[in-house]
């Protein structure tokens, strides 16, 4: 019998956006490459596009 795996913790929905004058907004930017849709991933010290791997670091 083959063990359970745990499930690993994902960011809720919810935390990618953020309530100004009461209408909701992307709190990440948009890929440049890929275009509107796509949103990049906040990492500490960089953003990063899942989908072509476009990166920009912070400083």
């Amino acid at each position: 019998m083959a063990a359970k795996k745990a499930k690993s913790a994902t960011p809720r929905r919810a935390s990618c956006y953020t309530v100004e004058s009461g209408k909701a907004m992307l709190a990440n930017k948009f890929c440049p490459r890929c275009g509107p849709g796509v949103v990049m991933a906040e990492h500490n010290d960089r953003t990063a596009c899942g989908k072509c791997g476009y990166t920009e670091f912070k400083k």
